[in-house]
């Protein structure tokens, strides 16, 4: 048998299959319109049921793959997924963007894929024997930012900051020190600072000291100090170069009444829609900003209004509760793996998990962008249901055979 009963997370893998159950369930919901007594239901809950099935036998296969196997197909998976994010380019445009293949009448998605394939394949090298935190943090750069450019010009700029969330939490998993973290991380408050221009000397000043803290050269110092100023003073002329979508969903963060028949509709129809559920919701199907067809995307990235607006407070706090046990359970797993690339790797699905989670909630209830980042196995989305179950199926399979060497 290809499950070792004593080491295998059985309480992951059910913590999983409810999350996919609660998915399925609300996908139904938000697929089906009730108006005047009479319901009708689109097919994407049956295909998101097709997925959730296949997504079980991909984890099943991938327990049974011997280990060698699987180490072995990582890299020329990694290349093949950067190869079908350059084919994507040239596909037939949907929706503003070159994201999909067309396969049957079902949208697949490379940058999906590629998420995981990128994880796996950084862990793999920065996870190297006697490799110095310079080399550990150029080839996690340099083998991250390849499928970013591709997938940035398809354009998708939201699902690029999943895979520099990962790079950051696999760099502290592989025990790189905190400074060079800082360095990493830098570019990105150096980009916040520039909005009010007086942040940007203090936040210089902040960064000089705590790198003299951590008795780094003046070189080095001096280096990283003219970079992120220079990234914060040429941040302006980016955002000109901005489409006003991009630019109208960031002002509309801040304030979503600028524009709320545009860029702000479907961030105060989500409130609304979470709002109006109260404590126990208005009832499965009842949805009266679903069923009117208010808010655009409800069964995908807005997947969290219908869950707060047909079972309310108390329905949205059990998905958080589940959510929250399903990644304490990672973090657990994360902590019992002693071969150091599957814990890196671990560290790097957690982290991609986690963070687009919080992205998706976060900009239901407003608190950051709208960026099209879906909600983890419950969104609609095939491959983005069965990447992110092949993704928890490598955690548990990393579980499985703890006590093997390579």
């Amino acid at each position: 048998m290809f499950i070792n009963r004593k080491k295998f997370d059985f309480v992951l893998l059910t913590l999983l299959l409810l999350l996919i159950i609660f998915g399925c369930i609300v996908i139904f919901s938000a697929s089906t319109t009730v108006i005047a007594g009479e319901a009708h239901t689109q097919n994407n809950w049956w295909k998101q049921v097709i997925f959730a099935v296949l997504s079980l036998l991909a984890i099943i296969l991938l327990l049974w793959i011997p280990m060698p196997i699987f180490d072995l197909v990582v890299l020329p998976l990694y290349l093949l997924n950067i190869l079908a994010l350059i084919i994507v380019l040239f596909t037939p445009i949907i929706n503003g963007a070159h994201r999909w293949f067309s396969v049957g009448g079902i949208n697949l998605q490379p940058s999906e894929s590629a998420k995981l394939l990128t994880i796996l394949m950084v862990a793999r090298v920065i996870s190297k024997e006697n490799l110095n935190e310079y080399r550990q943090i150029l080839y996690g750069f340099l083998l991250t930012l390849i499928p970013v450019i591709l997938i940035m010009i398809e354009p998708d700029f939201g699902t690029t900051l999943v895979f520099w969330a990962s790079l950051i939490a696999m760099l502290i998993a592989a025990d790189v020190p905190l400074f060079y973290i800082l360095l990493c991380i830098s570019p990105i408050v150096s980009i916040i600072s520039s909005i009010w221009w007086p942040a940007i000397p203090i936040w210089i000043i902040i960064f000089v000291l705590l790198l003299l803290k951590a008795r780094l050269s003046w070189v080095t110092i001096t280096v990283a100090s003219i970079i992120n100023v220079f990234i914060a003073l040429i941040t302006p002329v980016f955002w000109m170069g901005l489409k006003d979508y991009q630019q109208n969903r960031i002002l509309t963060f801040m304030d979503p009444t600028r524009d709320p028949l545009g860029a702000g509709y479907q961030i105060i129809q989500a409130k609304i829609a979470i709002g109006s559920g109260s404590l126990f919701g208005k009832g499965w199907l009842k949805g009266t900003q679903k069923n009117m067809n208010f808010l655009p995307e409800h069964h995908t990235d807005f997947i969290f209004s219908v869950v707060g607006e047909e079972f309310g407070f108390l329905g949205s706090i059990l998905l958080l509760i589940l959510f929250a046990a399903f990644f304490s359970r990672i973090i657990n797993n994360v902590g019992e793996l002693k071969i150091r690339e599957r814990k890196v790797a671990s560290a790097g699905i957690l982290a991609y998990l986690m963070f687009q989670t919080f992205i998706n909630i976060g900009m239901n209830i407003g608190l950051v962008p709208a960026t099209g980042i879906p909600l983890p196995l419950i969104s609609y989305g095939g491959s983005n249901l069965l990447i992110n179950s092949i993704a928890v199926g490598v955690v548990l399979k990393y579980m499985n055979e703890r006590g093997f060497m390579k």
